[in-house]
């Protein structure tokens, strides 16, 4: 693996190697503000879905990738459509 340059963060390395990564970071920004206009805390959503703790953290962190069933679980946990969550 490449080592980052000084100053750079694995956030900002990302974004080098990755083409879509600023239009993910906004995904996940949407998504944490959903979750947060739900009144909820990653442990609830971790609760109320079965899952770890970690699982919604490293999702919300870019650490680990949504598939299509887990956003349509969110969309409905957080009351939002899947479309508020994908819009740009």
């Amino acid at each position: 693996m490449a080592q980052p340059a000084d100053g750079e963060t694995r956030r900002s390395r990302k974004a080098r190697t990755v083409p879509y990564q600023p239009r993910y970071d906004k995904f996940l920004s949407k998504l944490i503000k959903a979750r947060e206009e739900a009144g909820l805390t990653q442990r609830d959503v971790a609760e109320q879905l079965g899952m770890f703790h970690s699982w919604i953290s490293k999702t919300e962190s870019g650490d680990r990738r949504l598939d299509v069933m887990e956003l349509m679980l969110l969309a409905e946990l957080y009351g939002k459509p899947p479309s508020y969550l994908l819009e740009d």
